[in-house]
């Protein structure tokens, strides 16, 4: 197979970060016979410097010919940094924004796993977290709260603001379909989080989800209200296993299970469209006061990549191998500072990318 991938390095730590990466991918494709192009394109800070502007047309059409696309991080310093004097459209941050929308990306993924080897790091207590949990948060990315009409007004010298939310069945159905087509790959159950109590929109949500699992009796569906999840995460998060939300309850949760895996340097995150094609970025931020520095840890892109594998390619062994990899360098004792801890030895973003691809 030929691995069609568009790259946008980013600014502060990205490009490091990608470059192992890509190293990684490289690797893992050599070994099972796959050849890979790779295509740079510039966003974010890093083309306002070039271009004057977040994301260029050209940009977004190289990326929409690609099978998928591979991100580092985008942004810098917001009190330091000239571009954070320039209008919120042409900041870093608007390039993301708009490439999500050019490209359709309605489903973020956001992986939650946590490593034996990385327990220590878990705030939850030890009889909480000591058998691991591995969840993944489907998050409808495009509808809901955030996109729907608003306005601020004064009314008899009292001010009032009003944000609307508004889903239709198609958008609901879209990401559940999304959902249960990964539970597959994964423990088959799917936990869709709603207000169904209190908001009509989450009423259709579950009506619309329910209607979805009528065709996966293969996957097991639950609903629990978004109150009750957030409690859970913390009580019992073994218990899950693909979690299906709307926007804002997702960017709540999501934001929830990355804290207690505790290390947000090893979290991977993907957003999808209607097909196979996907934009994929590790959750972390730009980190520009370490950039250049050669200390970043690469492994929430690199398994970022492994995700891109497993969900645009449908190549399950090769992103298997990604993540045993991984999992093998921790269990090793190697670990970059962040999450360094006695007895470890600590290595620098390139070395872990070496050292990954030696156990590939």
């Amino acid at each position: 197979m030929e691995l069609n991938i568009t790259c946008i390095p980013g600014d502060g730590i990205g490009p490091e970060i990608v470059a192992q990466a890509k190293k990684v991918l490289s690797r893992v494709c050599e070994k099972n016979g796959h050849t890979v192009k790779y295509t740079d394109i510039l966003m974010g800070g890093a083309s306002i410097d070039v271009h004057g502007v977040p994301l260029t047309d050209e940009a977004i059409a190289v990326a929409k010919s690609a099978d998928a696309v591979l991100m580092g991080s985008i942004g810098g310093d917001t009190t330091t940094s000239p571009w954070y004097k320039l209008p919120p459209e042409k900041r870093p941050e608007a390039g993301l924004l708009g490439i999500r929308k050019a490209l359709n990306l309605f489903a973020n993924l956001r992986p939650a796993y946590l490593y034996d080897e990385l327990s220590a790091a878990c705030p939850l207590k030890e009889e909480i977290c000591g058998k691991g949990f591995d969840m993944l948060i489907m998050r409808e990315l495009t509808g809901g709260l955030y996109f729907g009409e608003r306005k601020t007004y004064e009314e008899n010298g009292l001010r009032t603001a009003v944000d609307t939310l508004i889903y239709n069945e198609n958008e609901i159905r879209r990401i559940a379909v999304k959902a249960f087509d990964i539970a597959r790959k994964r423990r088959n159950k799917v936990t869709s989080v709603d207000k169904a109590n209190v908001l009509d929109s989450s009423r259709l949500w579950r009506k619309v989800v329910c209607e979805v699992a009528e065709d996966y009796p293969d996957v097991t569906l639950e609903h629990m209200l978004v109150d009750n999840c957030a409690m859970q995460l913390v009580k019992n998060p073994g218990q899950f296993d693909v979690i299906l939300t709307e926007n804002m309850f997702g960017d709540i949760l999501s934001d929830e299970a990355s804290m207690v895996t505790g290390s947000i340097g090893m979290l991977s995150s993907a957003s999808l469209n209607d097909t196979k094609f996907g934009l994929y970025e590790p959750s972390h931020g730009s980190a520009p006061d370490i950039a250049g520095k050669d200390i970043a840890n690469p492994i929430a892109t690199i398994l970022s990549a492994a995700m891109m594998l497993r969900y645009t390619f449908d190549l399950d062994k090769e992103a298997e191998t990604i993540e045993k990899a991984v999992k093998q360098v921790l269990k090793d004792g190697y670990r970059t500072g962040d999450i360094c801890s006695e007895g470890c030895e600590n290595v620098g973003c390139s070395r872990m990318g070496d050292l990954i691809c030696e156990r590939i």
